[in-house]
């Protein structure tokens, strides 16, 4: 069985969300270990399908596109929301970096996602901002790096090559603030990812784009048994209808 579904940004969001929360890195950290979730609007509803309540996305991301490269008026009301033992914690940074350990989870969303499945975050700040306080510590101890990204965000050329030529002392006009070009690594988590962590169907991307609530829509086709693809067109369905709109539209 064939089914062809269409999904706009927030609707993207919430079901790349339900995919991560039931990934089994996740499930096993949120348990028993720690789960650190960056600032970002898809990381938001991250963690609301997480903690099973609301989180203000507003104030839940850094840097965001609009008609500009743009930093968040209410940048430093939202901390990263730090998850330990299967309960919301509040801890000092520093403290936490410390205690992180193998088996837990570092949750990392970005901007550009290349025809390879690297993905890239863009960078305003000069000391590289959450990417360059959490990443490479991640890294270091061998933490798992999840990455939540919809294909509306797909680029046609290698995040390795703009990470060369992107920097804001390289930059001499700018729509907004000049950003450097991070390569991340982890695990990403796209729309498909998460489709096909849900449900035993395979997932091919048909087009980008849309008008009216569709602005941003990502088209999907799914190929599996007839039971799988009817329940994950329904669940798709049910997202769709329920998404609300993007608090910080193109954000991080």
């Amino acid at each position: 069985m064939k089914a062809s579904i269409v999904l706009n940004p927030g609707a993207s969001k919430r079901l790349i969300a339900r995919g991560v929360a039931a990934l089994p890195s996740i499930r096993a950290a949120f348990d028993s270990g720690t789960i650190v979730i960056t600032l970002g609007t898809t990381n938001a509803i991250v963690a609301e399908e997480l903690l099973g309540e609301s989180v203000d996305r507003g104030a839940f991301a850094a840097g965001f596109i609009d008609d500009r490269f743009n930093v968040n008026a209410r940048l430093g009301e939202a901390n990263e929301i730090v998850i330990r033992d299967g309960k919301r914690i509040d801890i000092d940074p520093q403290e936490l970096l410390n205690s992180l350990s193998a088996g837990d989870v570092v949750i990392k969303g970005g901007n550009a996602i290349d025809p390879w499945g690297s993905v890239g975050v863009l960078m305003a700040s000069p000391t590289g901002g959450t990417v360059g306080r959490y990443h490479a510590a991640a890294l270091a101890r061998g933490l798992e790096i999840i990455i939540p990204i919809s294909l509306q965000k797909t680029i046609h050329t290698a995040i390795d090559d703009l990470a060369r030529e992107m920097g804001s002392a390289k930059i001499e006009l700018c729509m907004g603030l000049p950003c450097g070009m991070y390569p991340l690594t982890g695990r990403v988590v796209t729309e498909i990812d998460a489709l096909e962590t849900l449900f035993p169907v395979e997932v091919t991307q048909i087009s980008n784009g849309g008008v009216g609530r569709g602005a941003g829509a990502v088209s999907l086709l799914m190929t599996g048994d007839a039971a799988a693809v009817q329940a994950a067109f329904d669940l798709a369905a049910e997202i769709l209808a329920s998404a609300d709109d993007d608090a910080l539209e193109g954000s991080a």
